[in-house]
């Protein structure tokens, strides 16, 4: 069975809007601490009829960015990539594509622009935009076989790793398309160094996150998403190590990061021993192996037979937990209501864990009856609260309240400044070997303190 994700229409009309929300609380029984609150909301849309969007981050200068497509793959969709300040006011919106499989996946900030990858016209993309106006850099399709995509980047000390997939089966998805997975390094102009398949490992490279020291840690799903799958490789694309996780049905892996100490998050959602889809959150050691994994869903005490919980995001917190990013509602039509809150109506769906998979708080949010929310993608925020992309057919925007302890994690600040940032960064370089900029306490400055300063991050505003 292949997952069909639910299409999301808004009965709120408008290009923004910004809204106090009511969030109720999925459970309290076993959440030891408060949920944060909704701060603000506010959604931006595209010149098709809806707008979905995959991926959300702060930026450097306090602001955010994300990216999806306007429109549906296969019929009139174009990439979507919306630029807000740090209140969710709209900078800058714009959109790329002719025909009509046109995707918007992912994007990474660098010094001089952003950079976002998808799908154009079948073929894998990247283009690089301005970040005052959103401007063209440059843009650049590849061919990798079929139908293909570039699903997310890293920087590599030559350039660019885009990963992904080609030979898609089932092209117009925009979530698994059934394919080969692909990685292809890129140089910094993002023209094409090389390609490799790794679809001996992954029929869908989703996501991937650098180590630190060079190599690259690779997510996704194997062949017909049976199973959660990643790979580590080397700056050259050697596979260091493959695993697989899941059971006996079902498991669509989306979500990955890694956390200070270089543990594996992975985050999405099964049909293994449940009644229907679940979110599935695992931590990993840095070989890829099991540390602990949760099963959570039906939130809002439903009859879990009807109900889907899709996990797409998942951010690892500097307290060796992590934060995840889901949607909780009814595909079927079931109906049910409890305290006048009905199955069919979809709410965004957000949990945290601490690092040995006890649950701190769980929390499902909507604007109220009649509109249907699903939470696409998550980012934690500098003032230690969390950005969320919201499918509300629109881009939607949610900022949680702060909920990360500020003295949790390490003092990455080494400048003392008030900002974790790229002065931060080149200081724990040049102190690379010796004790002067050791975050994690073994003595020296290495490559597991790289992984602590990137999860501290929190530019100056």
């Amino acid at each position: 069975m292949k997952i069909m994700h639910r299409i999301l229409r808004s009965t709120v009309p408008g290009a923004a809007f910004s809204v106090v929300l009511t969030a109720a609380i999925a459970s309290t029984a076993d959440a030891p601490r408060a949920a944060p609150p909704v701060e603000w909301f506010t959604f931006h849309d595209g010149s098709r009829e809806e707008s979905h969007g995959h991926h959300i981050m702060q930026c450097e200068d306090g602001g955010f960015l994300q990216v999806g497509e306007t429109g549906f793959v296969g019929s009139d969709a174009r990439i979507l990539v919306v630029k807000t300040d740090a209140t969710g006011g709209l900078i800058w919106k714009r959109e790329f594509g002719s025909g009509n499989r046109n995707m918007g996946n992912s994007a990474l900030e660098v010094a001089d622009g952003y950079l976002v990858c998808g799908m154009l016209s079948r073929n894998s993309a990247i283009l690089k935009l301005d970040k005052t106006d959103g401007s063209t850099i440059f843009q650049r399709t590849h061919d990798n076989g079929g139908a293909d995509a570039f699903e997310n980047l890293a920087l590599t000390a030559k350039g660019i790793l885009a990963v992904g997939y080609r030979q898609a089966e089932d092209p117009d998805s925009t979530f698994f398309p059934y394919g080969r997975g692909h990685i292809t390094f890129l140089d910094a102009a993002g023209d094409l160094i090389r390609g490799q398949s790794v679809d001996d490992h992954l029929s869908l490279a989703y996501r991937v996150q650098p180590t630190g020291d060079g190599d690259f840690v690779i997510s996704g799903g194997t062949d017909d998403a049976l199973q959660f799958a990643v790979i580590r490789i080397d700056s050259s694309g050697d596979v260091l190590w493959s695993r697989t996780h899941g059971g006996s049905e079902e498991d669509h892996c989306f979500g990955l990061d890694l956390g200070p100490d270089g543990s594996i998050f992975l985050a999405g959602h099964t049909l293994s021993g449940t009644a229907n889809w679940d979110t599935w959150t695992l931590k990993l050691d840095g070989d890829g192996n099991q540390l602990w994994a949760r099963i959570r869903g039906n939130p809002r005490g439903f009859d879990p037979t009807w109900i889907h919980d899709e996990t797409w995001g998942i951010k690892a917190t500097p307290d060796g937990g992590c934060v995840i990013a889901a949607g909780t509602g009814d595909e079927y039509a079931y109906s049910d209501c409890n305290a006048g809150v009905c199955s069919d109506q979809w709410e965004a769906y957000i949990v945290k864990y601490d690092g040995d998979g006890d649950l701190e708080w769980q929390e499902t949010y909507s604007p109220g009856p009649g509109e249907d929310w699903a939470a696409e993608d998550i980012d934690l925020t500098s003032d230690g609260g969390a950005i969320v992309a919201v499918d509300n057919s629109q881009f939607g925007f949610l900022k949680l309240a702060p909920f990360l302890d500020p003295g949790e994690g390490p003092e990455a600040d080494l400048n003392e400044d008030g900002c974790v940032d790229s002065a931060d960064l080149g200081i724990l370089l040049g102190a690379w070997g010796t004790p002067a900029a050791d975050l994690d306490g073994s003595g020296t400055t290495d490559s597991a303190d790289i992984g602590m300063l990137l999860v501290a991050w929190s530019p100056c505003p």
